[in-house]
């Protein structure tokens, strides 16, 4: 089940874009995974798929928002 983000992470995600910040991002594979993965790069655009939404690397990589752990260090999902 996807959960929204709140619009403190959104507006953080914003900010990395327009200034092309190069972000860290630790997050789960999927909902039932315990296991995190990290990337590293720039964050293009957010994109929604099947109403789901997804930060898009310029490395054209994807990360489901509600499974990012945290986001350049700051903490947005309880693990």
């Amino acid at each position: 089940m996807y959960n929204p983000i709140s619009c403190d992470f959104f507006d953080q995600l914003n900010v990395a874009m327009q200034r092309k910040i190069p972000s860290t991002i630790i997050y789960l594979e999927n909902e039932t995974s315990e296991d995190q993965f990290t990337l590293e790069g720039i964050v293009k655009t957010m994109e929604v798929v099947d109403g789901k939404e997804f930060l898009v690397l310029e490395t054209k990589e994807k990360v489901r928002l509600d499974l990012v752990i945290k986001f350049n260090g700051r903490r947005h999902r309880e693990d």
